[in-house]
């Protein structure tokens, strides 16, 4: 099927699912690696009472929160120049 005809059944809200090999699907630039960090205990407290107010993980406060940062942050700095000239954020 042509990506044309795909996104076409996509937008109209037919189930697309089945043509899909779900077992060898991977989120692009979504790869995992994982970290320790440190916090002090009034900190994990309070990510714990906003994560059971918000109904989900600790670890997806810190994951949500981290990601809107950075994003903020990104998306006012000045792109960064390469060496071959291009323009990189």
């Amino acid at each position: 099927m042509k990506a044309k005809n795909f996104e076409q059944q996509f937008d109209d809200n037919v189930d697309i699912t089945v043509l899909l090999d779900l077992p060898k699907a991977k989120r692009v630039l979504q790869e995992q690696k994982r970290v320790n960090v440190d916090f002090p205990t009034w900190m994990i407290d309070s990510l714990d009472r906003e994560a059971n107010k918000l109904g989900v993980t600790r670890q997806s406060v810190i994951k949500i929160w981290l990601a809107e940062r950075l994003e903020s942050t990104e998306s006012k700095r000045p792109p960064q120049r390469t060496r071959s000239g291009a323009a990189h954020r």
